[in-house]
């Protein structure tokens, strides 16, 4: 995965929420009135997932026409990895909302209906960071993720004319039996009165050093940076040194240990509606925190035993009301010795640990669904992004943490990440 100039790019359970400290909207029960219309979509045959570059991973990504003639919402939606025993190479999927002005990008790609290999993102390569700014995520699913239901009285926007890409991730450390994924949207019309969701990730690269006796070539962070770029492309290594300079942290000599994280920063005000974890194989635990180091600080997310098989989402019990300025970390923590014990990494050599694309790397990544904070704002179905906005991160400097004017003088340029 990759982000964008702000930041990159979901497992999900569903909970009742109330709208701050009203109860539930109309919005609710319009909602569970309107008609509800199904998209079922699948690739036309099973896909047989192939690492190149001397990797164990393949990111692979089909083009879904959902062949809608009105703008909707989704309200739930439910991605099937395949049957039997391939269906555990399924990493992740994320569910990605193509434009009109990209469908022929898109359908070119798209290789005859075969799809295409597409690591990191934005999934329809070559368009620069504009692109990956006009395809916001519509869904996503992990292991132990099952049907999803955006929480009472929102939706997520799909235009009408607009295609959806379903990114794919498979680990070939699990098998590379071939595999026929396919997914379900329920929409209602866009006369729903419904807010818009969005999903924010909030990133921090992991620098993870080989335990203390582990040794190997891979041990080393600059070799194992070139095997990143070897493995998934030159971008790679943009991106952790980008969202590094984006933390405020030294981009070649960045803070290394068991634990990371990354102070970003809300650009407009929203409610948050959901939380969720994702990391890879050794990754023990996460946290996210609204305005850490202050006596307002709140937990939005506490996953203190972090298991990768079992990646809900947290719903509050009421939405969380955000302003403009505030402050929210990201922080993760990780057991290395678990690269030297599970079945399904202990056969590779030892290597540090970084932000990678690939199973045996690892991630920081927290998502957090946001809606606006007013019932009155109407969807933009040209660019419809849905709920605030997060601006650049930065690093612990009270500066910066004190600052109150939306994106903080640390926002990131275009060219931090590639």
């Amino acid at each position: 995965m990759r982000l964008s100039r702000f930041l990159m790019a979901a497992f999900t359970a569903v909970a009742s929420l109330t709208l701050g400290a009203g109860g539930l909207s109309a919005a609710s029960a319009t909602a569970a009135r309107a008609k509800t219309s199904t998209i079922t979509a699948r690739s036309d045959a099973a896909y047989t997932p192939s690492a190149e570059n001397g990797g164990t991973d393949d990111y692979h990504c089909t083009l879904i026409n959902p062949h809608l003639t009105h703008n909707s919402f989704i309200v739930s939606s439910q991605f099937f990895p395949g049957t039997g025993k391939a269906a555990r190479e399924v990493h992740h999927a994320i569910l990605f909302m193509v434009p009109p002005s990209l469908a022929a990008d898109a359908r070119a790609a798209n290789a005859g209906g075969k799809g295409w290999t597409c690591f990191g993102e934005p999934p329809v390569l070559g368009k620069g960071i504009g692109q990956f700014l006009s395809m916001p995520w519509l869904s996503e699913w992990a292991p132990g993720h099952g049907r999803d239901i955006m929480p009472a009285g929102t939706g997520t926007p799909l235009p009408a004319g607009s295609l959806i890409v379903m990114q794919v991730h498979y680990n070939l450390l699990v098998g590379d039996r071939p595999v026929r994924p396919h997914v379900q949207l329920d929409t209602v019309p866009a006369s729903t009165k419904l807010r818009p969701t969005s999903i924010q990730p909030l990133v921090s690269v992991p620098n993870i050093p080989c335990p203390d006796g582990v040794t190997g070539p891979l041990c080393d962070r600059t070799a194992e940076l070139a095997d990143l770029s070897k493995r998934f492309g030159a971008y790679m290594t943009m991106f952790d040194a980008g969202v590094e300079r984006i933390c405020g942290k030294d981009p070649i000599h960045p803070p290394e240990g068991n634990s990371t994280s990354c102070m970003w920063h809300i650009a407009h005000d929203g409610y948050i509606v959901r939380t969720a974890p994702h990391m890879h194989l050794v990754g023990t635990s996460m946290r996210i925190t609204l305005d850490p180091g202050t006596p307002q600080a709140k937990i939005l997310m506490n996953t203190p035993h972090y298991n990768f098989d079992d990646q809900r989402a947290n719903n509050p019990s009421k939405w969380i009301r955000v302003k403009a300025g505030q402050s929210v970390e990201v922080s993760c923590h990780y057991n290395p010795r678990l690269a030297q014990k599970l079945p399904a990494l202990r056969k590779l050599p030892p290597h540090y640990i970084t932000w990678g694309d690939g199973s045996s790397d690892e991630m920081c990544l927290g998502l957090m669904w946001s809606v606006p904070a007013s019932t009155r704002k109407g969807v933009d179905w040209a660019n419809p992004t849905g709920g605030f906005s997060i601006g650049g991160g930065s690093g612990n400097r009270p500066s910066d943490r004190d600052h109150a004017g939306g994106v903080p003088p640390t926002t990131a340029a275009a060219s931090d990440l590639g």
